[in-house]
């Protein structure tokens, strides 16, 4: 009877049912009772966020990755829990990782992003509180970061890997795994290495918690995550050497000379059609420039020179004043010149502007000659699915462009160059530099348009490409409207750059690679291999928790032979 008395009391029922102040004051000290993890989950989020440019704090990854560890296996860390933890790293990661979204689209689409791609992180947390019974976490944990990694790459509408964290490590010592793995390779060592870190840290201080006696009979179990930190640390040393090697350009491949041509935008005072001829007069001026520089002396003859994307907004192949200006600047420098241009597709009209995101190799006196219409188009800016339903949503849903998918190979040839185009967007996908290398790039160039964007967001796409030289072992040259504009050694270390909001070019030389990396042969297969391991971590949970929900979801309280947060 008394039990029956108690269990209404608890659920607010009966005749003696609490006010709703005291329910209150129950929710307000559950809040208090959790807000260390809350604490440590938001820092875990924040320490993310700092590991990309323009922080660039590589280590604080492996912090993060270390708190998300200690907050997911504590006993009191329930499947929802690990959820709601998940999803408040998430969102201290994203929503200052991403706010560059916000200039031209306004906050809202930003923070739905910020909140959409903190969903994935919260799916990390529930399944991680699922298989943190096998023995074995960190390794688990580690495999289901790199699953949760691609699935956000993946979907909705193709999806969106900003914020893969191994993009944050290009100034740390573990960016010679993508030599062997790529992006995937090194979020799984980063993973692995701040969850092996913290069982490391746990079991000593567990053990240090205990008696004597119990100490002297029971050592701490750090094999496993000592085992986890070694593997990371052998395969960055195997790598290391390889990629030091490119970096100093050993070998004996062919150099060439190549330009980056960065001509800026007017910031103020015009209206679009204006800006847009503004922008393609800049790029010109700049490459003539460059041209008087070469026949003075001061710079050298270039073989080919890259425009960044959208530097002719004006569709050159339909427009003769456009043609005119770039065939000038390409005699000039008496070179080719990719050039980023808007280009109509076929179908187009007043109601239906379908156009190419284009880059046109154009040849001085004969035109252009070959071109890569952009593969991977960005959702809701170069286009917008399901245009009828978001219309009717948001007055932003009109600014979407509409921009079709390109199916080249990635390779345009200029001046003999196999040269691989990732434009902009392109170069965050993992499938865009590979199959580009894969078809015979030997120089990789990502031309770029941040104009409507921030410092901050061209600093972290940088660091893309930094490390896609260190992935397929190319030079490549990034060239942007605005900057930044460089030329990325394959080792990933910057050889030359520009400043923000400059006009500026950057004529260097690099060397053209043919050999292929084990990441440009294998990294689909590595990729698989690493998600398959956070999958059979959810299966092996069932087996080993009996079934999929842990006993704390099926009425009993666990006991400590179900081992809950051991390593």
């Amino acid at each position: 009877m008394a039990d029956t008395v108690d269990t209404a009391a608890e659920t607010g029922t009966g005749a003696d049912a609490p006010p709703a102040a005291s329910r209150w004051r129950r929710l307000g000290q559950g809040i208090v009772d959790r807000l260390a993890l809350v604490s440590v989950a938001i820092v875990a989020g924040l320490a993310l966020c700092v590991s990309f440019p323009p922080f660039g704090w590589w280590f604080t990854a492996i912090l993060a990755l270390g708190l998300m560890g200690w907050v997911l296996t504590r006993p009191s860390t329930t499947v929802m829990g690990g959820a709601g933890y998940g999803l408040l790293t998430g969102l201290a990661f994203y929503v200052p990782l991403l706010p560059w979204i916000s200039g031209l689209v306004g906050a809202a689409p930003w923070l739905a992003l910020s909140f959409a791609e903190a969903l994935f992180t919260a799916l990390f947390g529930a399944l991680a509180v699922v298989v943190r019974r096998v023995p074995g976490w960190p390794v688990w944990f580690a495999g289901l970061w790199s699953a949760q990694e691609w699935l956000k790459s993946t979907v909705p509408f193709g999806g969106f890997p900003w914020g893969v964290v191994g993009f944050s490590q290009t100034d740390g010592p573990l960016l010679p795994l993508a030599y062997l793995g790529g992006a995937p390779l090194v979020s799984f060592a980063v993973a692995l290495t701040g969850f092996g870190l913290a069982a490391l840290v746990l079991e000593i201080a567990g053990w240090w918690r205990r008696d004597a006696a119990t100490r002297a009979t029971r050592p701490p179990a750090v094999v496993i995550p000592g085992l986890c930190i070694t593997l990371v640390l052998l395969g960055t040393a195997l790598a290391w050497p390889h990629v030091r090697k490119a970096g100093l350009g050993a070998g004996d491949e062919p150099p060439v000379t190549v330009a980056a041509v960065q001509g800026n935008v007017p910031r103020l005072g015009l209206e679009f059609n204006a800006q847009r001829r503004a922008v393609l007069d800049n790029h010109v001026r700049e490459t003539l420039r460059l041209a008087d520089d070469v026949r003075s002396g001061r710079a050298p003859q270039p073989m080919l020179v890259i425009w960044p994307e959208n530097s002719s907004d004006i569709d050159p192949i339909a427009n003769d004043d456009a043609a005119q200006e770039i065939s000038k600047a390409a005699a000039a420098i008496n070179a080719p010149v990719l050039v980023g241009g808007v280009v109509a597709a076929p179908g187009y009209s007043r109601d239906n502007p379908v156009s190419n995101n284009t880059v046109l190799v154009w040849n001085p006196g004969t035109g252009p000659s070959d071109r890569h219409d952009k593969r991977i188009v960005q959702p809701f800016g170069e286009y917008l699915p399901w245009r009828g339903f978001f219309s009717k949503l948001s007055s932003y849903a009109d600014r979407a462009g509409y921009f079709l998918p390109g199916d080249g190979d990635g390779v345009v040839q200029a001046a003999g160059v196999p040269v691989g185009i990732t434009t902009c967007w392109e170069v965050i996908f993992d499938r865009a530099a590979r199959e580009s290398v894969r078809n015979g790039a030997q120089l990789l160039a990502v031309p770029s348009n941040n104009a409507t964007f921030d410092q901050a967001m061209s600093e972290q796409q940088l660091a893309f490409g930094r490390l896609r030289a260190v992935e397929h072992d190319r030079y490549v040259v990034v060239s942007g409207t605005t900057g930044i504009s460089a030329v990325i050694a394959p080792d990933g270390h910057v050889m030359a750059r520009t400043g923000w909001f400059e006009s500026a070019y950057l004529d260097k030389q690099v060397r053209l690679k043919t050999a292929l990396t084990p990441a440009t042969r294998f990294g689909p297969l590595i990729e698989a291999v690493l998600v398959a391991l956070g999958v059979s971590a959810v299966l092996g949970a069932m087996l080993h928790n009996g079934a999929f929900v842990p006993t704390r979801w099926r009425g009993r309280k666990p006991t400590s032979d179900d081992g809950e947060g051991a390593p």
